[in-house]
């Protein structure tokens, strides 16, 4: 693997972890550096960092405090 995109990955530890549980990208990205965005990409969908998911969690959020401010009327 180049050593660029080592530190890059190396500088975000999700990245990181990402990697040591997901292996066969190592041979992908060994093959082709260019795969690196669509690795950050899948590492996002695992961790729920996109920002559909975040919007679903300030929704889920909203979601209970009214059902909790509905239950103490």
């Amino acid at each position: 693997m180049e050593l660029e995109l080592q530190k890059q990955i190396l500088l975000k530890p999700k990245l990181y972890e990402h990697l040591k549980q997901n292996s066969e990208w190592i041979k992908l990205l060994n093959r082709n550096p260019n795969f690196l965005k669509d690795f950050e990409e899948k590492m996002k969908e695992q961790y729920k960092e996109r920002t559909t998911d975040k919007m679903d969690e300030v929704l889920d959020n909203i979601d209970l405090i009214t059902t909790f401010l509905n239950a103490m009327k």
